[in-house]
């Protein structure tokens, strides 16, 4: 429709600005031939990275002509850098740790969870967190197991279903200490009616591994397994120090519950990095005040293991013997890093009596370094270690810290 003319006594309005404020581009002018006003009007789209291809080459190549306009554009990058700062997308591995902690301080729970069972708590958190993450296809990725037998390095592979059965196949030991059912049961019916019974962790898992049970070759192994973390965790809070000292039978070993959970969050932490490492999937180390509860279980249980190589023929007589509660020869274990600490290991006897000036040698590792060594992922003699004093004594707590692991 034509436009009528103005009125007598009207005006004609002023042509209609584009919304942005900026100037538009003068009619069958192209981004090569813009001049300053224009160009200059440009720096602030410029600054955002709003600008076409042909307006972006214009601008920068101004910016190399006039310094009035680099200074100003220099100042609006400036300040668009202080609007969008370059921050990583990814979530601190310590954010739901700060959140709970933060929780907590405001309204205690009414059931707490026992301090010597927080690590499990978060260490199965976390595997269940990198579950979650996953695809179905991963869950057959093939993943390798490893440990130190006492002799040498093992292997066995399988896949991520397969290690969440392995888990859920030991921590039915602690279930059942804390009189939660047997999932080794349910999986093999016929174990149940024989009265089952207690057996290790490996032929735990062997058994879990050759049933007929479908549940455990497909993602929804991850439910059992959390399900049965969840009642555990839930039972030891609400039975408090009395579920502490309960026995924990490992087949040829036994463990109080307290370090039992200690030990299955350990096995956590590092069958999630074994899966992580499968998928490349990136994986933290545990909080500080947890790995070193999981590092002094480690320390605790060494002067046991050297016993036992010793009894067994796997390590060299001690240089003597001492009677229980009597003084003996110490080695200084020294973990550095967050989550470590000063132990003084007893050589001669596990109920020895030692002091720091019973201390024949000096060792020293990193913490998470200390860890993969107990894993059984370190070679005794490939650990970066720092060594002083008797080399015999040395050797034989580096070769006992790999034999506490297992499949």
């Amino acid at each position: 429709m034509p436009q009528e003319k103005a009125t007598h006594g009207e005006q004609a309005g002023p042509e209609e600005q584009p919304a942005s404020g900026e100037q538009p581009l003068p009619e069958g002018l192209s981004a090569g031939q813009l001049d300053h006003r224009v160009l200059k009007s440009l720096l602030g789209a410029w600054a955002l990275a709003a600008c076409s291809a042909e307006e972006t080459a214009a601008v920068e190549g101004h910016l190399s002509e006039c310094g009035a306009c680099a200074d100003e554009a220099l100042r609006l990058r400036d300040a668009v850098g202080l609007l969008h700062p370059e921050d990583s997308l990814d979530l601190d591995p310590m954010l739901r740790s700060q959140v709970l902690e933060g929780c907590m301080v405001r309204r205690a729970p009414r059931v707490p969870v026992p301090e010597w069972a927080a690590p499990y708590d978060a260490e199965a958190s976390r595997l269940d967190a990198l579950l979650r993450d996953m695809a179905d296809a991963e869950w057959f990725a093939p993943v390798l197991l490893r440990w130190f037998d006492g002799r040498q390095h093992a292997e066995r592979e399988t896949t991520v279903a397969g290690v969440i059965a392995h888990l859920l196949a030991v921590d039915g030991l602690v279930a059942t200490a804390l009189g939660l059912p047997d999932p080794l049961d349910a999986a093999v019916p016929e174990r149940a009616a024989q009265g089952g019974g207690p057996s290790g962790p490996a032929r735990r898992t062997e058994e879990f591994w050759n049933a007929d049970c479908d549940v455990l070759r497909t993602p929804s192994a991850r439910g059992p397994w959390r399900e049965q973390g969840h009642a555990m965790v839930r039972t030891a809070s609400f039975a408090g120090s009395g579920a502490a000292g309960l026995d924990v039978l490992y087949g040829d070993f036994t463990l109080p519950v307290r370090d039992a959970l200690l030990d299955r969050a350990f096995e956590c932490w590092m069958h999630a990095e074994d899966i992580a490492d499968a998928i490349h999937y990136p994986y933290t180390a545990p909080q500080g005040k947890h790995m070193h509860r999981m590092v002094d279980l480690a320390a605790r249980l060494l002067p046991g293991t050297i016993a036992w190589r010793r009894r067994t023929g796997l390590a060299g007589a001690p240089q003597r013997l001492t009677t229980a509660g009597a003084p003996g020869r110490a080695l200084h274990l020294e973990v550095e890093g967050d989550g470590g600490g000063d132990w003084y290991i007893p050589l001669d006897s596990p109920a020895a009596s030692v002091r720091p000036d019973d201390a024949v040698a000096h060792v020293a590792l990193d913490s998470y370094e200390f860890c993969q060594l107990v894993a059984g992922h370190v070679p005794p003699l490939e650990t970066a270690a720092g060594q002083d004093g008797d080399p015999e004594a040395v050797r034989d707590v580096l070769f006992a810290a790999a034999s506490l692991s297992r499949m």
